[in-house]
């Protein structure tokens, strides 16, 4: 029997032909190389399944699952989280690349110190040709070893990618794995309740913006958590208003169910309720008031850096399958 790998990268996939095949290579390219690449199709119409049936062949790391109907986003997520044998978990997406060395530094951060539970690097978002458009700031003290400082901070000083982080995969299975609004925000926060983050400091994963992209294509609630979970479409069982109360109550879930001392569980909470108090107007504006939807703060931006996808991604001279 194969021994385990060390790290289970968890790929969900959707019709995602356009650039599946760049982010394989980019994957598959990797120095870090102790790996199984996890591939959920979730009953693809386009060409999806030909292209990971040939990487399938070409790279023996590669475990191809292909559902038999449209399970959702968020389900299809879960699947690849179940699968995973290595100790360390990473998601990965169809259309995003990432530095040959992404991989290796995050590891070696892991080993380094075991009271780190994820590691990301920075994120510069490209376009549709792999183009760097604008390098991101990294605003959250998710490195701090204050539980409820880390708390604080991923709750009121922006929001960032850490979700595609490099974690433990024991970690991530103390949490429940969710399909509510914005579920990302509150699981990633709730890892970090497990412990600090590192932050590779350079710009190591490119995350591709285009119209295609999830965010872009639903844009009202009810349409993004349909597409996380279809029973989320049912309005009757699903009002809006439970959408928003499930994601303010996986905080106060995560809080409880988190390692903390009494201190810090109280730190924590009393910083959630800062939190909701600010936030209670602008949902029931539109909620209730049926007022647009307020502007989202924008992501801290730094100057454009002079970053070459072709030369630190692996595969970009290589004809795909």
């Amino acid at each position: 029997m194969n021994a385990a790998p060390g790290l289970s990268i968890g790929l969900p996939v959707y019709n995602g032909e356009k650039y599946l095949a760049e982010s394989l290579e980019a994957l598959l390219g990797q120095t870090y190389d102790d790996f199984e690449l996890i591939i959920s199709d979730n009953a693809s119409t386009d060409g999806t399944a030909e292209i990971c049936s040939c990487y399938g062949k070409r790279d023996s790391r590669i475990r191809y699952f292909r559902q038999p109907h449209n399970i959702g986003c968020a389900p299809n997520h879960n699947f690849v989280v179940r699968e995973a044998k290595g100790e360390l978990f990473k998601w990965a997406s169809d259309d995003d690349l990432y530095a040959r060395d992404l991989l290796e530094y995050c590891v070696e951060a892991l080993d380094r110190y075991p009271g780190v539970v994820l590691a990301n690097s920075w994120t510069a978002m490209i376009d549709g040709s792999g183009n760097v458009t604008r390098a991101l700031e990294y605003p959250v003290a998710t490195s701090s070893l204050r539980t409820p400082e880390r708390f604080r901070s991923m709750m009121f000083d922006g929001w960032f990618d850490d979700i595609g982080g490099v974690m433990r995969t024991k970690v991530l299975r103390r949490t429940p794995l969710r399909s509510y609004h914005l579920a990302d925000r509150s699981l990633t926060t709730e890892i970090g309740l497990h412990g600090p983050f590192y932050q590779v400091p350079d710009w190591l994963y490119f995350r591709r913006d285009h119209p295609d992209r999830a965010e872009r294509a639903h844009q009202s609630v009810r349409s993004w958590c349909t597409n996380l979970d279809p029973r989320r479409a049912d309005r009757l069982r699903h009002p809006t208003v439970r959408l928003y109360a499930e994601y303010v109550l996986g905080y106060v879930t995560a809080i409880r169910r988190a390692p903390l001392s009494v201190a810090d569980r109280q730190e924590c909470y009393r910083y959630l309720a800062q939190w909701a108090a600010g936030r209670a107007l602008p949902v029931v504006e539109q909620v209730i008031l049926r007022r647009a939807p307020r502007a989202a703060e924008p992501t801290a931006l730094i100057a454009q850096q002079d970053i070459s996808v072709d030369a630190v991604v692996a595969g970009r001279d290589r004809r795909p399958c």
